[in-house]
């Protein structure tokens, strides 16, 4: 049941991979809720949603929906939330935006809550949840900047398919039965949806996540570029990024190079950095065959870190094993948190 003393919620994109995780979540977490409106497009208008035993109707999003909403979690895709985001803040709404709509706008925070919650309370109607990959990667390396500093990051990314939505997740589905059936793959998704050529995603791997700029790297590798700066307050970090998608369904790895400005740092010392930070566990035992993996990280909402060693030909170089769950961490429970702290902090 709903909490008379708890908040008017909207959730924008309700029907979506990551809406339905933002519902679970916030049931999960059992966020207090007086009121919920479960807003998408036209098309999903009239369906029916349950959460905590009630039945709830999925509604048009319009400027109108938001009246009364305290708290509003957008997850639509970019276009919805810049036409819709400011129609929830001019009625009273707080917009936690999970889209790359406001991510790098200068007057809107881009939180992380376990490395820089304290821009929450810098927002002026709107907080953006960054990328998927930017938030585990940021979250892995807060304590290490903390103690030892950073001066260069270098990333590759190995993303599931879910990053891309319950369309690619299908598309994947149907392309490995076809190819076990030794039947023609039809590509129709990835890597862009918008763009005229498509590879398949079963048995592959593709170099490329979004669109391409005119530098040579994808937009989600800029975006993982630019965030960290943002997030890190570290608008001198050194940061490259090399995005790709695997053919798995959930959860992204990250193999991660970072460059500290101690040189007498040890292994043992990044370790325990890393497992007393919050909402991050270390699972690095190499002897043992200790790691985390994309399947032992779904459905689990913190960061998981392994293979912790030093780079063989710098003494400052450390190498890291990154994963979490992208739909929950990664967008759902990261935003959950962002309300979290605004209820918390009396931010709203």
């Amino acid at each position: 049941m709903l909490n008379e003393q708890g908040y008017h919620i909207a959730v924008v994109g309700a029907t979506g991979a990551v809406g339905k995780k933002m519902l679970e979540t916030l049931e999960k977490k059992n966020f207090p809720i007086k009121s919920l409106k479960l807003l998408s497009s036209s098309r999903s208008a009239g369906n029916k949603i349950e959460f905590k035993g009630e039945s709830f109707i999925v509604e048009e999003a319009k400027p109108e929906s938001f009246e009364g909403v305290q708290i509003a979690l957008f997850s639509a895709g970019g276009s919805v939330s810049k036409k819709l985001a400011h129609e929830a803040v001019a009625r009273g709404a707080v917009v936690v935006d999970n889209t790359s709509a406001f991510r790098m706008d200068k007057d809107v925070p881009l939180v992380v809550p376990e490395v820089n919650e304290a821009d929450i309370a810098n927002h002026n109607g709107i907080i953006a949840n960054p990328n998927c990959s930017t938030i585990q990667m940021v979250a892995a390396l807060k304590p290490i900047q903390d103690k030892y500093g950073i001066s260069r990051v270098i990333v590759s990314t190995y993303q599931s398919v879910s990053g891309a939505g319950d369309a690619a997740t299908d598309e994947l589905k149907q392309q490995t039965q076809a190819f076990l059936n030794g039947d023609e793959l039809k590509p129709e998704l990835l890597p862009v949806a918008g763009e005229e050529k498509h590879y398949p995603i079963a048995f592959n791997a593709l170099p490329q996540i979004d669109v391409f700029q005119e530098n040579g790297f994808t937009f989600e590798e800029m975006k993982m570029i630019n965030e960290t700066k943002k997030i890190m307050h570290a608008p001198e970090l050194s940061v490259a990024a090399t995005c790709v998608r695997l053919p798995f369904f959930n959860a992204h790895a990250e193999s991660v190079y970072v460059e500290i400005d101690d040189e007498n740092v040890q292994v043992s010392d990044l370790q325990n950095a890393i497992a007393n930070a919050q909402g991050v566990i270390l699972e690095d035992d190499p002897t043992n065959q200790v790691y985390p993996t994309p399947l032992s990280a779904t459905d689990k909402s913190e960061v998981f870190v392994g293979r912790v060693r030093r780079d063989l030909d710098n003494s400052k170089g450390f190498h890291l094993w990154v994963v979490s769950d992208n739909l929950l961490k990664g967008a759902a429970w990261n935003s959950v948190q962002i309300a979290e702290s605004l209820v918390k902090n009396n931010w709203l």
